[in-house]
């Protein structure tokens, strides 16, 4: 089996190492925009033969692919299967790793030639570095995944898909909806990362503020490190939705403002006893 990681940065590398050694006969390879990222994947051992996309070698390592696993932001998926689909085999597994689903299915498919076959994922699980030399394979370990199959989708490379998850270390694999997909995911991980950046940047105190964090500041604040290409692209995408979740927020956040400026005590032990049990469920 041979297998190419389109997109060798954080994920990419982190999935080259995570299936490293760990398919059967699987030979590994790796395409990227960067010399440099290729150079470094081949001092990891992460691939077997590389290339810089575009190149001619890669071209022939795409041809020979039995599955392809696109890192790539989601406007460079569609300009990747435009540029290599000519070279695609019949028969080709495609998957990504990209965190939305719904428009951005439809453009794929559009695309996309007869007799092969694209099953969309999204691995719940990264890092706010980026860059192959922060990939681990530990980043996948136990993380969710979360599978958005479509009606042209085989059931064969869906259970294809979930063993190879299996294979890296994921814990719980589901299946949904790409459009539910979206609407959860503008909760569960476009609204946390807004937060994140938010509270950060709400500091007007102009003072050494490190010196007076503890860990509930330091873990809010964590995913404030972005990636501001990628996460710009994925906001703008699923703009309906998010909306939607800090709209939905805010009037919570209000909820407390009010019960603070009323000193109504008893409100808000009401929120913080359903916030500990709702906490706890998860």
């Amino acid at each position: 089996m041979v297998i190419t990681i389109i997109g060798l940065g954080v994920i990419g590398g982190s999935y080259g190492l995570a299936l490293k050694g760990k398919i059967y006969g699987a030979e590994i390879n790796g395409i990227d925009i960067s010399e440099e990222t290729l150079k470094k994947a081949n001092e990891m051992g992460i691939v077997r033969r590389s290339a810089i996309y575009g190149s001619e070698e890669s071209y022939n390592i795409i041809s020979e692919s039995d599955l392809l696993i696109v890192c790539l932001y989601p406007k460079k998926i569609k300009e990747f299967i435009q540029c290599y689909k000519k070279s695609f085999k019949d028969g080709l597994l495609i998957t990504d790793t990209t965190g939305i689903k719904g428009n951005f299915i439809n453009n794929i498919l559009s695309e996309l030639p007869k007799g092969v076959d694209f099953v969309f994922t999204h691995p719940m699980a990264g890092r706010e570095k980026k860059g192959i030399e922060y990939a681990s394979r530990k980043v996948f370990i136990g993380a969710n995944f979360i599978i958005t199959p479509i009606i042209i989708n085989k059931e064969e490379n869906i259970e294809k898909i979930k063993e190879i998850a299996k294979t890296m270390g994921f814990g719980k694999i589901s299946m949904v909806n790409p459009y539910e997909h979206d609407k959860i995911i503008s909760f569960t991980s476009q609204l946390p990362h807004a937060i994140a950046v938010s509270l950060i940047n709400s500091d007007n105190y102009n003072m050494e503020t490190g010196v007076f964090i503890g860990d509930s500041y330091r873990d809010l604040t964590r995913i404030a490190n972005i990636n501001e290409e990628l996460w710009s692209e994925l906001f703008i995408d699923n703009k309906e939705n998010l909306i939607m979740a800090i709209e939905n927020f805010q009037d919570e956040l209000n909820k407390v403002k009010a019960a603070i400026k009323n000193e109504n005590v008893d409100e808000l032990k009401e929120f913080f006893v359903k916030s500990t049990e709702r906490r706890e469920k998860l």
